[in-house]
């Protein structure tokens, strides 16, 4: 069976306008379609936030399996939970906003679980490796303003899609397609055009 991860930062839920969400539903929805019956694990990062990464956890990180303590095993037991997510995972959607120029802090944290050295990545002989097979992700975009497009006179303001795209070609997955909406804080109908560019940009994308 498929199983599709999804992993949602927006604070906003999808009642109260996150765009991301929309995108990612989009997304999801044209998935299903080709994987009828496809498992859905959802990763609601504000609905369930995660503890950012604590002393113990990054102890944990470099210590040797057979040195392990009971504490530091417990520490790592959440990194572990979403590293077996991802490397599960046939295919990834994540959803996310640009808060202040980056990703929300939500998002931030699953990162820090998720890269791990020899778990998620490696560095042998000098030179560091992914280890997390490439399968195909999807990154679902939401800007407030315009202009953050290649190009844009916002472009060098965006630090979310060049830093989120590297960490995820980093562990290596470097099948990676963004879809974006920007200008979401303009008025309604201006919103709705650029929502329905990036809608119909999915459905192009998956043949829909």
């Amino acid at each position: 069976m498929t199983r599709i991860l999804r992993i949602d930062s927006s604070a906003r839920p999808a009642s109260a306008g996150s765009r991301s969400r929309e995108l990612a539903d989009r997304i999801v929805g044209q998935l299903q379609t080709q994987q009828p019956g496809a498992e859905i694990i959802t990763r609601d990062l504000a609905a369930t936030p995660l503890p950012h990464i604590a002393n113990d956890t990054i102890t944990g990180f470099y210590t040797s399996p057979e040195q392990l303590t009971d504490d530091l095993t417990a520490a790592l037991a959440l990194s572990d939970q979403l590293i077996a997510e991802l490397k599960s995972a046939d295919a990834v959607v994540i959803s996310t906003p640009i808060y202040n120029f980056s990703v929300p802090s939500a998002l931030k944290a699953w990162v820090d679980h998720v890269m791990r050295i020899n778990q998620t990545f490696a560095f042998e002989d000098g030179q560091f490796r992914g280890l997390v097979a490439d399968r195909p992700v999807y990154v679902a975009y939401a800007y407030g303003a315009g202009g953050y497009a290649s190009g844009g006179p916002l472009e060098s303001f965006d630090y979310m899609r060049p830093y989120l795209t590297l960490l995820l070609n980093f562990m290596g997955m470097t099948s990676v397609e963004s879809f974006a909406v920007e200008g979401t804080t303009a008025d309604a109908a201006a919103v709705e055009a650029s929502m329905a560019e990036a809608l119909n940009q999915i459905n192009v994308h998956f043949g829909g």
